[in-house]
């Protein structure tokens, strides 16, 4: 069974950036691209990205 890929935009991970060639990145990993940051990861290492982290939600406390 293939393994499901992480939303990107659910990631505390995840940022939008200034520059206009590479608009997404990933401060875990350390890059920015023109797509998802996960597809990335999937390409280069070739297993679906481990560092996923959900978003902590306004308002919510832990």
């Amino acid at each position: 069974m293939k393994p499901k890929q992480p939303d990107c935009f659910r990631c505390k991970h995840f940022f939008i950036t200034w520059d206009p060639k590479f608009p997404r990145g990933c401060h875990a990993y350390g890059i920015k691209s023109t797509q998802v940051p996960a597809i990335e990861v999937l390409h280069a290492d070739g297993r679906p990205c481990m560092l996923f982290r959900p978003k902590q939600l306004q308002g919510t406390s832990k």
